[in-house]
């Protein structure tokens, strides 16, 4: 059975930094690429930031400079280091583990954590 779970969120003031961790079981976790996206209320879900099985790393505009996504194939667990935040970081954050093969694509998600940037 495949989880990802996220931990790390909260409510934080604005400037403030949070670390985002997501713990993967169930999958060959070195192979997927992963990456976290967030959801606010009344938006779509956007993508925040990736990083590929190689380590190649993609942000959103929005968070080049401020977010650092990383992970540990040893430990099966990505983070996202979450620093100089602002209001409308408020969101959802799920995070993510994809890749395909000849025939099948494989896609997870984790239930999310809130986090709530906020004075």
């Amino acid at each position: 059975q495949v989880q990802l779970v996220e931990s790390g969120g909260g409510l934080v003031q604005p400037g403030g930094s949070l670390r985002l961790s997501c713990a993967a079981s169930g999958i060959t976790f070195s192979i997927y690429a992963v990456g976290w996206y967030r959801q606010a209320p009344g938006k779509e879900r956007e993508l925040v930031a990736t990083i590929t099985n190689f380590g190649s790393t993609n942000y959103a505009d929005s968070v080049k400079g401020r977010f650092t996504i990383s992970r540990s194939n040893a430990k099966n667990t990505m983070y996202l280091q979450m620093n100089s935040l602002k209001p409308e970081d408020t969101a959802v954050y799920y995070c993510n583990a994809d890749r395909m093969d000849r025939l099948h694509k494989y896609n997870y998600w984790g239930q999310g954590t809130q986090v709530t940037v906020s004075s």
